[in-house]
């Protein structure tokens, strides 16, 4: 069955619905991030995005901001370009670093770091690119701790990707932050069910 690849005005529940559901789905949302999130380096986790994870981001939105039905649409739109398509993957990459000072001197030096995030598929290279919405890195150099990243298979990669037999790797290439991690079986069979 295909999944969902948009939020619709219809899949929004109404404030008191959605208070009365939010524990389960809460739930239901940390088993999903289980196998959707993956370190890379000692700074950064990647969470793999999916209908499911963005239609309760919108909703813990509208609940915590209370903007009524005029902020429906503008979340929706705001959020419909994170759930994957079917051709290719989403990710919100965050660098978490708790202490501010330290996480301030880290991402001033790393401007520029939207652009350095591949996917390795066997020999196969696969370049992330950043989310247009807005600019991830100051004039000054210094990146964001946020960034929204897509990545675009085509139908060879995505087999490949589904093939146990082609390791999959994702890597930063910044001066600053030269890591990578491979993605365990977990997280490859979870994100395969985002290719329709």
């Amino acid at each position: 069955m295909a999944h969902k690849i948009d939020i619709t005005r219809s899949d929004i529940l109404s404030p008191i619905t959605y208070q009365g559901i939010r524990r389960e789905k809460r739930s239901e949302i940390v088993k999903i991030k289980q196998n959707r999130r993956l370190a890379v380096g000692p700074h950064v986790t990647f969470y793999f995005e999916c209908y499911e994870t963005i239609w309760y981001q919108i909703h813990e939105m509208l609940r915590i901001e209370k903007g009524g039905e005029e902020q429906i649409p503008e979340e929706i739109q705001a959020y419909n370009s994170l759930i994957p398509k079917g051709t290719g993957l989403v990710a919100t990459v965050m660098f978490e670093i708790p202490n501010a000072e330290h996480r301030a001197r880290v991402l001033a030096g790393l401007g520029g770091v939207e652009n350095t995030i591949i996917m390795e598929i066997g020999n196969e290279t696969i370049r992330a690119a950043a989310e247009e919405d807005l600019d991830r890195t100051s004039a000054t150099g210094k990146a964001s701790s946020v960034h929204f990243m897509h990545f675009t298979l085509n139908s060879e990669q995505i087999c490949a990707f589904k093939n146990n037999n082609s390791q999959v790797t994702i890597r930063i290439e910044h001066v600053n932050y030269d890591h990578m991690a491979i993605m365990p079986k977990n997280i490859r069979e979870e994100l395969s069910k985002d290719f329709s």
